[in-house]
């Protein structure tokens, strides 16, 4: 998600089984358990740069991912869709603001794009594709990504053969750029503020989750979170000088998954939105927790954060550009070797490894 006037961003840029507060990153952060967790149903949804990122993962990924949610975010490998063009011109114009219908983000090029990836080996076969369930968002009052991009989403699981009745598109209602819920103390609807999490009567979240669990989900938990927050050590499983991802990552465990089998969701927060820059409004304040607590779902919030000392990623965006790769002129942000969507599958596998025998 990038949350900034446009001219901003136009430059290179033992298990703790406890609720945790917010500190300092890095400090006393225990490994990722396994937790023995169903990967056969795995999900990822993402708000603006975490929408691209879970597009991207969903499709580079497709072997292991079963459903995707982009909120105010655009389609599989969208920075390269006019090839005259920058990956970052095209972030910061076809991605978000583009000037016209025809300038704006196609779903064709990226469904040829990851079609030709595919052949060559660089992301699963994009056959996975027509069996993921998908929910699509934007916002009638959202300006930083306009609908006629995420419009795109939509087409692209078209082209890619998902049923109609598998994709649920919302683009009605009066929202700014944010997550949405429905708590009093977040931001009014139609604003684009931070924290970029937004009162519009309903918990946004839920309904993704529904969507992408399809029949059989249980209502949410109305109350406080029952199960435990895990502070994890995201260090082991990155790579590179430039993959901006920070030092901790945060896993939300209902009770029934310390002891059965339960699926994994991935949450991308967007730009602005890491920990270490709102502390546990968004891996706590969004809903996923309470929904999980009910439907058997471990939630997993991996961490992005600002780049320190190179103008790569000022204000803590995922990489759906090009800026992680070590080698400039050959980007892979839109494939298996890209160092963020490594790190964060690495992450899911463990999450399936076997628990710990107790000593």
């Amino acid at each position: 998600m990038i949350m900034m006037k446009p001219a901003l961003f136009a430059i290179p840029f033992a298990l703790a089984l406890a609720t945790v507060p917010f500190t300092a990153a890095g400090a006393n952060a225990a490994p990722l358990p396994g937790l023995g967790a169903d990967l056969e149903h795995t999900s990822v949804s993402g708000l603006s740069s975490g929408g691209f990122m879970a597009a991207q993962i969903a499709t580079a990924y497709s072997s292991a991912i079963k459903g995707v949610a982009v909120i105010a975010g655009g389609p599989f490998d969208c920075a390269s869709t006019y090839p005259e063009q920058s990956p970052l011109q095209n972030a910061v114009t076809a991605c978000m603001q583009p000037v016209s219908a025809a300038t704006t983000a196609d779903a064709a090029v990226s469904w040829r794009n990851a079609q030709r990836y595919a052949q060559e080996g660089l992301i699963d076969p994009v056959a996975n594709l027509a069996r993921q369930r998908v929910y699509v968002f934007s916002g009638t009052e959202d300006r930083t990504v306009r609908t006629s991009v995420v419009d795109q989403v939509e087409k692209y699981y078209r082209l890619a053969g998902v049923a109609p009745a598998a994709i649920v598109y919302s683009k009605n209602v009066a929202a700014g750029h944010a997550i949405l819920t429905d708590r009093p103390e977040d931001g009014p609807c139609a604003a684009t503020q931070a924290p970029y999490i937004n009162n519009c009567g309903f918990t946004q979240s839920h309904d993704l989750l529904r969507q992408l669990a399809g029949p059989g989900s249980q209502p949410p938990n109305l109350g406080q979170s029952t199960g435990h927050l895990i502070r994890f050590d995201q260090g082991e499983f990155l790579r590179g000088s430039r993959n901006s991802m920070d030092d901790v990552g945060y896993a939300y465990v209902p009770l029934d998954c310390l002891n059965n089998a339960c699926a994994v969701h991935v949450v991308f927060h967007g730009c602005q939105q890491g920990a270490t820059r709102i502390g546990a409004r968004f891996y706590a304040g969004t809903g996923y927790n309470q929904y999980a607590d009910t439907n058997r779902l471990i939630v997993l919030y991996p961490q992005v954060r600002a780049s320190n000392g190179i103008l790569v990623n000022p204000q803590g965006c995922w990489d759906f550009w090009g800026y992680s790769g070590d080698n400039a002129s050959r980007p892979d942000f839109q494939t298996r070797q890209a160092p963020q969507m490594a790190a964060v599958m690495a992450m899911v596998r463990r999450l399936g490894q076997a628990r710990a025998t107790p000593r």
